[in-house]
């Protein structure tokens, strides 16, 4: 699988709002934000209101007011020229503030993300003796000053219970971890929440293809996934009705016409029309619904989901037979 056909940034800024949850009311979230008028960007901003309370989950512990995130994907490097660039990144955002010293250099922090332990960037600190400590399982602080307070979060040796959302920014999950994460998804209630996890869960599971295979006779995990993609397919059914009823009136006035030319003026023009529509209506409506699942199979197609894995979906969504499902194809 080629990195670059998986969009892992939205998938990191949604496991970031779902890891700080507990403080949302107390943060700020800036994703992608622009450090001037040229395209410099960073992952993610964080802006920590002013307030007291302390951030909940430990990767915020480090936080003061402006807190720029750098997040490398599994195949993306973190040496020691991506923890200069994020430290420019930083410092270009201090310059920036609308008046001298605005923001403050002791109100900034630095976040690198990676799946993968950087052990060519830790043996390089160690070279020049820069100290890092493991403060917490994963998260290891750059205790000599380079500018603004750093951490690095390793995510594969992060808990698994506590940062289960960041945690699924990998293509090595395991099929109970998947199960993990579904269920996990399903418990959210509120729909901001749920709109991240759904942003994150498409990340993963487009990363980790092979396990919807390993799951697909698993009932719940299949309608977890249902429900995950039910906006897209209930988009695509509505486009698919749409499209039936133009066509079915389309077809339905010129067969009408053409019956009710045939049948005469005694048996009524209009009443040929009416006819006419209506049965015009019902076709296009079942032709619209017969592409729209067509459709629906070339966008999963598309998106990386084995025919098998297709075909269960269908199946459950629209209680179809096996065979039957097999004409769309």
């Amino acid at each position: 699988m080629e990195d670059t056909l998986i969009q892992w940034h939205p998938g990191f800024v949604a496991a970031m709002n779902l890891e700080l949850v507990e403080n949302w009311e107390e943060l700020i979230f800036e994703k992608e934000y622009n450090l001037n008028m040229k395209p410099l960007l960073v992952d993610l901003l964080v802006i920590k209101k002013e307030t007291s309370n302390p951030i909940q989950n430990e990767i915020g512990k480090i936080f003061r007011k402006y807190n720029l995130m750098e997040y490398k994907s599994p195949r993306d490097k973190l040496d020691i020229d991506v923890v200069y660039k994020t430290i420019a990144y930083a410092a270009l955002y201090k310059s920036y503030g609308e008046t001298v010293n605005k923001r403050e250099a002791k109100e900034l922090t630095i976040s690198l993300v990676r799946e993968a332990k950087p052990n060519a960037l830790f043996r390089y600190f160690k070279q020049e003796g820069v100290v890092v400590e493991e403060k917490y399982h994963g998260i290891y602080y750059i205790l000599d000053q380079l500018l603004f307070p750093i951490q690095i979060i390793v995510t594969k040796e992060l808990d698994k219970e506590t940062h289960i959302w960041l945690k699924a920014l990998t293509e090595k999950m395991k099929e109970q971890e998947m199960r993990t994460l579904l269920e996990q998804v399903q418990q959210l209630k509120k729909k901001q929440e749920r709109e991240f996890a759904d942003s994150l869960l498409e990340v993963s599971v487009k990363a980790n293809k092979q396990i919807l295979e390993e799951i697909r006779g698993d009932e719940n995990m299949c309608q977890a996934l249902l429900e995950f993609m039910e906006p897209e397919i209930m988009e695509i059914k509505r486009k698919a009705e749409e499209y039936g009823m133009q066509q079915g009136i389309q077809k339905g006035m010129k067969q009408g016409i053409e019956r009710g030319i045939e049948q005469g003026i005694e048996q009524g023009i209009e009443q040929g029309i009416e006819q006419g529509i209506e049965r015009g209506i019902k076709q296009g409506i079942a032709q619209g619904l017969k592409r729209g699942i067509q459709q629906m199979i070339e966008m999963l197609q598309e998106l990386g989901y084995e025919k098998e894995v297709i075909k269960t979906l269908i199946m459950k969504k629209y209680s179809l037979s096996e065979e039957e499902v097999q004409e769309y194809f």
